[in-house]
């Protein structure tokens, strides 16, 4: 199987199987010289840990980290750090149940990857989709809090806005709420009717569907790159690569199809620091390159497919059969979506920095001025 690593400078491999002993990444083009520890990433990896609230996967799953390559603690600085070779991480399994597959290892679980994997390879591991499963997430977490340190002064967050046909009311977003409640949601008020919504959800045994919104500031004008190195086309291939991810839009996305050129163009003014933006529908990318506005984009989740509720299939004997899926499952794969959106993120933007810097230097032209800041 190929395609296992994204990136270009800032690369990404990620190994393991959902039941397999262990499961984590490698990351090569970290540059040398920035501090990192395993309790660095071990936050970021908790947020998206399983078995934190009922209406998440009951896994119980430690995602403890280890660092087993690309860092050195010399005596000569105050710590552990990167020493621009690859850095090699390694989350290990603890809780897998594979008894819980084997009623369906001969058998296609609807809205899974099961037959267009066994269509292609003629093997796949059913328990619990191997390769294709979310399990392989937790190492883009853990890549993902390396990006973080790789591009300082930008700042990645993401929250949950819709679960269900529940939106939140955006004239409530609150950053600080979305650390407060286990849906990182930015409004408080939405919270009674999401848990409403996911207890009859969960009790039906079924599952739903979920957006989430990432926002990155601090990311300066000009990275990207005007054609086959679109900033907003990366970023919408590696959202689209999590898992159960249907949809991703930047800025209005699909809703600017129904406004008008003077409400979509972001107009400007100059200011003291440079351009002023008088509003973001551009979602901080224009022509493929970042715009200096923050960079914007919501996600659509699928409902998870694993669900109680019998199905119509097919087996490797091509024969119609009925299918229930048991195990523990989660009944909204996109509340634990919202640190990966965030980490793929950062993963974009760690590249999209880097192969700015290797190709102008690093800064930006400003208006008024004829050197590059």
């Amino acid at each position: 199987m190929s395609h296992n690593t994204f990136g270009h400078l800032f690369r990404v491999t990620t190994w393991g199987e959902s039941h397999g002993p262990a499961l984590g990444c490698v990351v090569d083009g970290c540059p040398p010289g920035i501090a990192l520890t395993a309790e660095m990433i071990q936050g970021f990896l908790d947020k998206r840990r399983p078995g934190q609230g009922k209406f998440v996967t009951q896994r119980q799953e430690p995602d403890a980290v280890r660092i087993l390559s690309g860092v050195f603690e010399d005596g000569r600085s105050d710590g552990q750090r990167t020493t621009g070779t690859p850095i090699s991480l390694m989350i290990e399994n603890t809780d897998q149940r594979s008894k819980d597959y084997g009623e369906i290892a001969q058998a296609f679980r609807p809205g899974h990857a099961d037959y267009p994997y066994f269509a292609k390879y003629g093997v796949r591991d059913y328990r619990g989709g191997g390769r294709s499963s979310a399990r392989e997430t937790a190492a883009r977490v853990a890549a993902g809090a390396i990006a973080r340190l790789v591009i300082p002064g930008v700042t990645v967050r993401a929250a949950l806005v819709q679960i269900g046909p529940y939106a939140i009311d955006r004239t409530n977003w609150d950053w600080d709420q979305v650390e407060q409640n286990p849906y990182w949601s930015p409004d408080a008020a939405i919270i009674p009717v999401w848990e409403e919504h996911l207890e009859k959800i969960r009790k039906a045994g079924s599952s739903t569907g979920a957006v989430v919104e990432v926002e990155a500031t601090g990311v300066p004008a000009g990275w990207g790159a005007p054609l086959y190195g679109k900033l907003d086309a990366e970023l919408a291939a590696a959202l689209m690569s999590i898992n159960a991810a249907k949809g991703v839009e930047i800025g209005e996305g699909f809703a600017s199809a129904a406004l008008t050129g003077e409400d979509n163009a972001d107009q400007m003014r100059m200011g003291n620091d440079g351009p002023v933006f008088l509003s973001n529908h551009a979602g901080g990318v224009l022509g493929g390159l970042s715009t200096g506005q923050p960079v914007v984009a919501r996600v659509a989740f699928k409902p998870t497919s694993s669900i109680l509720i019998p199905r119509e299939t097919i087996n490797e004997a091509g024969e119609n059969v009925d299918l229930r899926t048991k195990g523990r499952h989660d009944p909204c794969v996109g509340i634990r979506g919202v640190p990966v959106v965030e980490a793929m993120t950062a993963c974009v933007l760690a590249d999209a920095f880097l192969r700015h810097r290797a190709q102008t230097g690093g800064g930006a032209y400003r208006p008024g001025q004829s050197e590059r800041l």
